[in-house]
Formats: structure tokens, sequence, C-alpha cells
């Protein structure tokens, strides 16, 4: 496991580390992190929420965020 710049300018790196049974994938520049049970699935799991994360805000949205009706929020 370790550090590996995506670039060769360094200035984004992506971590990936083992947790238990599971490797997490982590953008260092977004702070956003993924895991999964191999380190491919990981970095694949964090290109998919790095897609996420930089969608852009939908048109018709009035920037307002809903409250969770989820028990755990």
């Amino acid at each position: 496991m370790g550090v590996q710049p995506r670039r060769d300018n360094n200035s984004d790196t992506i971590t990936v580390t083992r947790s238990g049974d599971w490797y997490v994938a982590k953008d260092e520049a977004t702070g956003v992190a993924s895991q999964g049970e191999t380190k491919i699935e990981a970095i694949e799991n964090l290109a998919e929420a790095l897609e996420l994360h930089t969608r852009p805000e939908p048109e018709d949205s009035d920037g307002e965020i809903e409250e969770s009706t989820a028990p755990w929020f």
C-alpha cells in the first residue's frame, strides 16, 4: 500500500490503505474516499465517487438541500 501520484507533477494523490478485509482509496485533494475488497475495486469505486462529487448541480435546483428522513442523520 502507499501513495502514488496520478500524474508526474504530484499534484493529485490517491492513498490506498488496508483496513481489515477492505482496501480504502482516498483522493487527497478532495477528501473523497471509497472502499473495495481489492485495490482495483477500491480505486474503481473511488473514480465513481469522484464523478458524483464533481457532478454539476441540476439547473432546476434552488440550491437548498432537503432534510434527510433517514433515522441515522
